[in-house]
C-alpha cells in the first residue's frame, strides 16, 4: 500500500468522489427529472445545493479515516485537500 501513497492520487480521488456522490444522490432521490443538467439547473440557485455539497464531503472523510488508519498519510491529506473546494463553495451558497 505504500507505493500508492501519493498526494496527487488522493487529490484526484478527493475531487472525484464528491462529484460521483452528487450524481448518484440526485439520480436516486430526484428520478422525475430528465437529465443531470436539468437537476443542476433546478438546484443551483437554492440553498439545497449548498447542503448537497456539504453532504458530498462525507464519503471523503470516511475514506480519509480509512487511509489514515492504514498509514497512507499522503493519500489522506490529498483527500482532505480535494474536499476543500466543495466546502468553500458550500459556504457561499
Amino acid at each position: 500500500m505504500k507505493r500508492f501513497d501519493k498526494f496527487w492520487l488522493g487529490l484526484l480521488i478527493g475531487v472525484l468522489i464528491p462529484s460521483v456522490f452528487i450524481i448518484v444522490y440526485l439520480i436516486t432521490y430526484y428520478p422525475n427529472f430528465d437529465g443531470l443538467k436539468a437537476m443542476l439547473v433546478h438546484l443551483f440557485p437554492s440553498a439545497l445545493f449548498g447542503k448537497l455539497l456539504i453532504l458530498s464531503i462525507f464519503p471523503n472523510l470516511l475514506l480519509c479515516f480509512v487511509f489514515y488508519k492504514t498509514d497512507t498519510f499522503r493519500i489522506a491529506i490529498g483527500l482532505l485537500t480535494g474536499a476543500i473546494p466543495y466546502l468553500i463553495v458550500s459556504f457561499f451558497m
